[in-house]
């Protein structure tokens, strides 16, 4: 039977003239799990106390709160504060991304749609086209839209009054944005990876909201392999609990997280199969390094991006990897963890 493709594509709100993206599965638990305000967050205790000032002294003046950049690894927490800062405000939100703001108009549509003291989060702000991120600075400065009409020596530039508005940016690679884009954000802040204590604070929560029943020192022993990311303990979370209602009875014990850790090809560091393969790639192939991250995403057939952004960033957290300016090198904690004897003898 063939069914209607609008069941499938992105749908159009025709009141705010821009693509929303249909969820999948995994996002709508996301979603669920988020935590909606900043009580209920865990972890980044310093942004978190910054925050309560700043948010309570906007409400105070009956302002919008500063614009706000926050930037760090995959997954650590970076649109769930821009939902909570929303929440905090009792103001609306609306979400893109950079790479979905292909001209103009795109950023135009959704910034003359926005509500008094409303909140706009553009996710990946460091793919955001020259053209667009122009037209934002009348509009994060002095909350105005300038439109050019017409061409040549007849064209005029008009400007359009936008409500008052807070923009709330994320990246992964702050040094990709330009300065002055970057100078135009009042409140800027590194979200850093969390210590196993939080991530099994966050498993435990996201365990009730799910009604997984997990024997005692479960959470610790699944925070270990989450890479310090809360995205990543909720997903194996969700692949825990599967297995547990397939193969077993339904709890999840320390048996049950070894026999799905295995299935998932995931080891007691948290490493995946393309960590162990960048490692032993750069062991192997290059001797220990140094070597350069495009001949490494050569050899290993992934994108240099994914390497730098994806994988790097905890295999230098756990003392892996080193970057140096001649390239990248294995430590001897990765030659001992993958059973190498030294880095003199990777036989």
């Amino acid at each position: 039977m063939i069914e209607s493709s609008k069941d499938f594509s992105d749908q159009k709100d025709p009141k705010k003239n821009f693509v929303t993206k249909k969820l999948s599965e995994d996002e709508k638990v996301e979603n669920t799990l988020r935590p909606k305000t900043l009580d209920e967050f865990v972890g980044q205790k310093k942004l978190k106390k910054n925050l309560r000032v700043f948010i309570a002294a906007a409400k105070k003046r009956d302002d919008a709160l500063d614009h706000s950049l926050f930037y760090g690894s995959h997954g650590l927490g970076k649109t769930t504060i821009s939902y909570i800062i929303a929440h905090e405000l009792g103001s609306e939100i609306q979400t893109t991304s950079g790479p979905a703001l292909e001209k103009v108009g795109d950023l135009a549509s959704i910034l003359t749609n926005l509500p008094d003291k409303g909140v706009l989060f553009i996710d990946e702000l460091h793919r955001i086209p020259r053209q667009v991120e122009e037209i934002l600075y009348p509009a994060m400065e002095e909350y105005a839209l300038d439109i050019v009409v017409g061409k040549g020596p007849s064209a005029k530039v008009l400007r359009l009054d936008l409500p008052e508005f807070t923009l709330v940016g994320a990246t992964t690679r702050p040094s990709l944005l330009s300065p002055p884009l970057r100078d135009r954000f009042g409140l800027s802040y590194q979200l850093d990876f969390y210590n196993n204590q939080d991530i099994a604070k966050i498993i435990k929560r996201s365990a009730k909201i799910l009604g997984v029943d997990l024997e005692k020192g479960a959470a610790d022993n699944l925070a270990k392999r989450s890479r310090f990311t809360p995205r990543v303990a909720n997903r194996l979370l969700r692949r825990v609990r599967d297995f547990a209602e397939v193969k077993e009875d339904g709890r999840v014990k320390k048996g049950t997280i070894e026999k799905t850790m295995e299935m998932l090809e995931v080891d007691d560091k948290g490493l995946n199969q393309l960590d162990r393969k960048i490692l032993t790639t750069v062991i192997k192939e290059f001797s220990g390094g140094p070597v350069g991250v495009k001949n490494l995403s050569v050899a290993i057939g992934e994108h240099v991006s994914t390497i730098e952004e994806m994988y790097e960033p905890y295999l230098i957290r756990l003392n892996f990897l080193k970057r140096t300016s001649q390239g990248r090198v294995a430590t001897q904690k990765a030659y001992n963890h993958l059973g190498f004897k030294s880095l003199f003898n990777n036989s």
